[in-house]
């Protein structure tokens, strides 16, 4: 069986990379770096859309610029597995703005998150007023970022 990689042509690959780069791209520049014609790359485009490889289109916003100058990496422990407060907590963590990324994870920890604040201040009460009322919470680790080294959300479809 082909992995979902492997059933996408050259053609498919590139025009995935070229909206990574760009996603307010127009089928007309994407057709011209593929030297196509615009109706194949806007019915390729589609395909991909409705296949789900294309979830939608956003901007990158820079945070310094919105203030968030702090970005925590938490770990977060359970006593208890069982029941429905994982599921109340990943339920939870999916409205909560401040969180980027939540992972369940192996190791020594049940979730991995990724949260970004303004300063260690707002991280403070983010912790005491957020995340330590979430269900199923016994443990909060945090590592805070330094110095960001690379920030991206592009894939390495080729």
């Amino acid at each position: 069986m082909k992995t979902p990689q492997e059933m996408l042509d050259d053609v498919d690959l590139r025009i995935l990379s070229l909206l990574q780069d760009e996603g307010r791209m127009s089928n007309a520049r994407l057709a011209e770096h593929l030297h196509l014609t615009e109706t194949p790359v806007w019915r390729r485009l589609r395909r991909l859309e409705e296949d789900g490889y294309i979830k939608g289109y956003g901007a990158r916003v820079d945070r310094h610029k919105l203030g968030f100058g702090l970005i925590a990496f938490v770990q977060i422990n359970f006593a208890n597995h069982t029941g429905d407060q994982p599921a109340q907590f990943e339920a939870a963590i999916q409205s909560i703005p401040e969180v980027l990324s939540c992972h369940n994870v192996s190791g020594e920890a049940d979730y991995f998150l990724q949260v970004v604040t303004r300063d260690l201040e707002s991280y403070g009460d983010f912790v005491t007023h957020v995340l330590r009322k979430l269900p199923g919470v016994t443990s909060i680790r945090s590592s805070l970022a330094m110095r960001e080294i690379k920030s991206t959300s592009r894939l390495p479809v080729r």
